[in-house]
């Protein structure tokens, strides 16, 4: 498993970092956020999925797998990584959520100590009846969810009505799409800036939950 490394070795906490279902971890957004965490102090991995690392060696671009799929190769990140310190697991989109599936389990197994989702895929776009939060209503792992307020995936006029634990909390990035992009002629910010207040923002939070 290829892993990208961003920040000192010695930080007090790391965060293993999985991306979105049609983009590699080495993508503009993956970069902005895993160096904003870095400069904010925090130790971050990137890693693939196998298909989407058959993509890099000329394989076929086929559909990713369900998400539930994957978290096999999660399991496998973490237990690879063997992160000494406390670690955060999550992802942009499909790897929030795939990383969502198994937090709660490898927090009991003292392996993880919160999830960070980057614009999680509360549903398909344009289906907002499909969604994707029965184990979010109940999640016990200390979670962070970064989400642009127009994201098709999960407005936040949808978002407030969903029952979700309340060991979830809600970043709001101010007309941010998916991607966290706002559009320069309503908000005056850039996409830059909202990874960036995105990064601060998770590092602010990570450094609550590792100090207990």
């Amino acid at each position: 498993m290829d892993v990208l490394f961003d920040g000192e070795a010695g930080a007090p906490a790391t965060v293993l970092l999985a991306h979105g279902a049609g983009a590699p971890m080495d993508t503009p957004f993956m970069d902005g956020v895993a160096a904003g965490l870095a400069a904010a102090g925090l130790r971050v991995a990137r890693f693939e999925f196998a298909y989407m690392a058959a993509r890099r060696q000329g394989g076929a671009k086929r559909p990713p797998p369900r998400a539930e799929r994957l978290c096999d190769e999660y399991r496998a990140a973490v237990a690879a990584l063997g992160a000494g310190g406390p670690l955060v697991i999550g992802g942009k989109s499909m790897g929030g959520r795939v990383a969502s599936l198994v937090a709660d389990e490898l927090r009991g197994a003292g392996r993880v100590a919160g999830l960070l989702c980057l614009g999680y895929p509360f549903h398909p776009p344009g289906k907002p009846e499909r969604l994707r939060t029965a184990h979010l209503e109940a999640i016990e792992t200390p979670t962070l969810i970064c989400q642009g307020t127009r994201d098709p995936f999960g407005r936040r006029e949808e978002v407030e009505t969903y029952a979700l634990s309340p060991r979830v909390s809600l970043l709001w990035l101010e007309d941010g799409d998916h991607d966290l992009k706002p559009r320069k002629g309503v908000t005056g910010a850039t996409q830059d800036d909202h990874l960036a207040a995105a990064a601060q923002g998770a590092a602010d939070w990570i450094a609550r939950i590792a100090a207990g």
